[in-house]
């Protein structure tokens, strides 16, 4: 594994080194850019409110009403359950009465969830359209924006930022997804039958074709085109990795996994490799180039071993792992994606690579 920092000319010890708080705008940033650091506040410097409304189907009727949040909201503890319903929760046809964790709720009851909106990580939220059409987009996402809100991320979303983008549009769906980190094309219906037809073209993993670039530690021997067949596994117990359940491992048992790769450009101590799939697994691109010894710089989970990714969950981006990563994000672009058109024949569109890849060739 090559890599432009060697990790044994560091300090053994780096206690005296800061955490990068996580609220920090990332090493490089365009200052031109939409970062969303006030995306959480109105324009007077007060919080928008958030509200998640939840529905009783009729199948969960007669839960506690703890026992229904936790079927909604799986990740809340059920200390973080009883201060929801103290202080943020309310029942739309009952304005009043006091709800408690042992209310028995009823089908058809309607809660809201309302709370002031926090700080979230900075993220860019400026995205060019690389193709539209009036059935579609097609846009180039930046990197660290991720798609869909969760835990941290709300207001700086793909999602949010698309509602805010085209107010008049209610009806816009993203059809396939990418990773916070990784760039590139990303699909967004405009209509409800032009997203049943592109999610399912999607869902087929034949009708689609994706190019992805990806720039790696190392020389890679692949000047034409090679095809990496090697089947891949999430790893389980027994296994020779902490990281069960995470991480990818490629070998017998796994389920067919191929990625075409070739080489586009060398530099020093890095290639631009294109990887077309014909397979779609998890994490595939990153697997499949990792256990031919060319990782993708920045992979936190596949290019450092596990006790690198382990720390950079527990600590952060802190500055030995800034330097040993080398870039703060995985360095993986959806580079061009053809798909069929809901009115007929397909479409190609691509997206440049983006400047800080560019900056490590």
């Amino acid at each position: 594994m090559t890599s432009s920092t060697d990790a044994d000319d560091e300090p053994d010890d780096d206690s005296t080194e800061p955490e990068v708080d996580a609220f920090t705008l990332p090493p490089g940033a365009d200052p031109a850019l939409d970062w969303g650091v006030r995306s959480h506040l109105h324009n007077d410097g007060s919080p928008r409110i958030i509200e998640r409304h939840l529905v009783v189907p009729p199948e969960l009727a007669g839960l506690r009403l703890d026992h229904f949040i936790k079927t909604q909201i799986e990740r809340l503890s059920r200390t973080k359950i009883q201060q929801v319903i103290e202080t943020q929760l309310s029942r739309v046809t009952d304005k009043v009465s006091a709800l408690k964790p042992a209310t028995i709720v009823a089908a058809g009851e309607h809660y809201v969830i309302r709370r002031p909106a926090r700080q979230e990580p900075p993220c860019p939220r400026t995205f060019t359209v690389v193709h539209e059409d009036r059935r579609l987009l097609v846009i180039d996402k930046p990197p660290y924006l991720p798609v869909h809100a969760s835990a941290k991320f709300y207001f700086n979303t793909l999602t949010r930022v698309l509602g805010e983008r085209y107010p008049d549009e209610p009806e816009l769906q993203i059809c396939h997804r990418l990773d916070r980190e990784t760039s590139g094309c990303l699909v967004v219906a405009r209509d409800k039958p032009a997203a049943v037809a592109l999610k399912g073209a999607f869902a087929s993993k034949t009708a689609v074709a994706k190019e992805y670039l990806a720039v790696v530690h190392g020389q890679p021997p692949w000047d034409t085109e090679t095809t990496i067949d090697l089947p891949l596994r999430v790893a389980g117990p027994g296994d020779p990795t902490k990281l069960t359940h995470v991480r990818m491992l490629a070998g017998p048992g796994g389920l067919q996994a191929i990625t075409r790769v070739r080489v586009e450009q060398r530099a020093g101590a890095y290639a631009l490799v294109r990887c077309t799939l014909v397979t779609g697994r998890q994490h595939q691109i990153r697997a499949h180039l990792a256990a031919h010894g060319f990782p993708i710089v920045g992979d936190k989970l596949y290019a450092h071993g596990d006790d690198a990714f382990i720390r950079y969950c527990d600590q952060g981006l802190v500055p030995e792992l800034a330097r040993l990563f080398v870039l703060p994000r995985q360095a993986l672009h959806a580079a061009r994606v053809t798909f069929p058109h809901p009115e007929g024949g397909t479409r190609t569109a691509e997206a440049p690579l983006p400047a800080d890849l560019t900056a490590l060739l």
